[in-house]
């Protein structure tokens, strides 16, 4: 190396040592490697952690050897304004040569980070500091990686047990509680998780590492939220649920009354059907009419029995008691109407035809066919079958067609002979 290419590589050597430097000063800094150094850390974070700090110690000695050795070369260097061949001969030597000796014992290096255990390595300055690049990479992405998962889920996992505890305090005025209803169980089942979660975090934060695949950067990847996000879930659940009791006890009385109010109309919408079977029985003949069922005594007693929840203030079973109850009762009333529609289906045909009859007899007056001795008779045959009890549906409808059929005839041949006026003149 002439003069010139010697004071570059000092230059540049110079600067690299002020970055490490500044980088190891970081890194001893650290807000993760000071919570490290003070855990009580467990699993993968203490193994971890063991092979770091001495990583960590070996990076210094590596960094004394390598301040040595630049200093060393750089004395050299001012002896003289211009060096002679002997001073460039050992200032290359030192600068490119495997210059440096790192005493092995100083640094106390594990095999897994240095290889085998030596007493002393020789290293080139460039080599040395692509050693130190590697171990600082190593132990710079282990501190991240635990401080990021400190920074994240502690915290998180602090104001979630807050949000727990209000949960809890808000079930156990509602009734719920472990023993007694399912929420208050998983209540007990989420304390006890988020205790244990926390924990596990606090002393093994690597355990609830995911580095990235592709990155290579230290500390590349995320905390793993999964156990955190599936308790907040479980717990959104349950909040939802005690929100819904709460909504019961609420509005509880008046959805009682409301279910009373149709449960009565589903049992005087039966009561209607029953009466209305006998009339049918009665004026009507030769007609099927299904049985009417008895009013809906099972939902009355769970109806008692929801009303006892809510004056012993147990809204817990009250609320899918209510739910249940609302859609019967509903379903009840559409049974009971329909009940009603099928019984009264008879009736319903009688005034059918008896409007059909009628209708046919007011268009035959109109007509001035009223007094037609044929008409008359039968129409009074029809009218007989469809007032008199009990009525033959099927042969008071023969009848009705048959009066329909008559007047037809006789309706015809006068509304076609105004049609054609000239021939109706000729013929009278």
């Amino acid at each position: 190396m002439d003069r010139d290419e010697v004071d570059r590589a000092l230059a540049r050597l110079g600067e690299e040592h002020e970055a490490i430097e500044t980088s190891l000063l970081a890194l001893q800094d650290h807000a993760g490697r000071r919570l490290l150094e003070g855990a009580e850390l467990t699993g993968v974070t203490k193994d971890r952690w063991a092979s770091t700090e001495q990583a960590i110690t070996l990076l210094w000695g590596y960094f004394d050897a390598y301040t040595a050795a630049l200093r060393s070369a750089s004395e050299l260097r001012a002896r003289r304004r211009w060096p002679n061949r002997d001073d460039l001969v050992e200032l290359t030597e030192r600068l490119r040569g495997a210059s440096v000796t790192v005493a092995g014992s100083a640094a106390h290096p594990e095999p897994s980070l240095t290889g085998p255990a030596k007493l002393s390595e020789r290293f080139t300055l460039e080599a040395l500091v692509g050693r130190m690049n590697q171990l600082y990479a190593r132990s710079l992405d282990m501190v991240v990686a635990a401080d990021s998962v400190w920074s994240a889920l502690p915290a998180r996992i602090d104001l979630l047990s807050a949000e727990l505890q209000r949960t809890r305090s808000l079930a156990h005025s509602v009734g719920v509680r472990p023993g007694e209803h399912p929420a208050g169980d998983d209540l007990e089942s989420i304390t006890h998780e988020l205790v244990t979660l926390r924990s596990q975090v606090v002393s093994d934060p690597l355990a609830f590492w995911t580095p990235a695949g592709l990155s290579s950067a230290p500390g590349g990847g995320r905390p793993d939220t999964e156990r955190y996000d599936r308790a907040a879930r479980a717990l959104e659940d349950i909040r939802r649920e005690i929100e819904a009791v709460l909504a019961v006890r609420q509005d509880s009385e008046e959805r009682l009354v409301r279910l009373r109010d149709v449960l009565s109309r589903a049992d005087r919408t039966l009561t209607e059907a029953r009466a209305a079977r006998g009339e049918v029985l009665a004026k009507i003949a030769a007609s099927e009419v299904p049985a009417v069922s008895g009013p809906p005594t099972v939902l009355q007693e769970r109806l008692a029995t929801a009303a006892e929840y809510r004056r012993h203030a147990q809204w817990h079973r009250l609320s899918p008691l209510l739910e249940s109850l609302e859609r019967e009762a509903e379903d009840e009333l559409l049974r009971a109407r329909e009940s009603l529609t099928a019984v009264t289906a008879p009736l319903a045909v009688r005034a059918e035809l008896r409007g059909r009859l009628d209708a046919y007899k007011a268009k035959v007056a109109r007509h001035g066919m009223a007094e037609d001795p044929f008409l008359i008779e039968r129409y009074d045959a029809a009218r007989r079958m469809l007032w008199s009890a009990p009525c033959d549906l099927r042969v008071a409808e023969q009848a009705v067609l048959r009066y329909q059929q008559a007047a037809a005839e006789v309706l015809v041949p006068r509304q076609s002979g105004p049609r054609d006026g000239t021939a109706g003149r000729g013929d009278s």
